[in-house]
């Protein structure tokens, strides 16, 4: 299966970058900028499942007024 890893809105990536170290750091994983290929899979999905939380948050605090 092929992947398409190019951006919807090449725009963001750079506050989803943002987004990505701030949340990395909030779950106490140390990601550096570029290649982070050495990351286990529970410290990229503890990275992933922050993002979806806070994305979550926001999305309710918005929505629920």
């Amino acid at each position: 299966m092929a992947r398409n890893n190019r951006a919807l809105v090449p725009e963001a990536r750079e506050g989803l970058n943002r987004f990505k170290m701030e949340a990395a750091n909030e779950v106490g994983v140390n990601l550096k900028q570029g290649y982070n290929g050495d990351l286990t899979s529970k410290q990229a999905g503890s990275i992933g499942g922050q993002m979806v939380k806070k994305m979550i948050q926001q999305y309710e605090s918005n929505n629920l007024k």
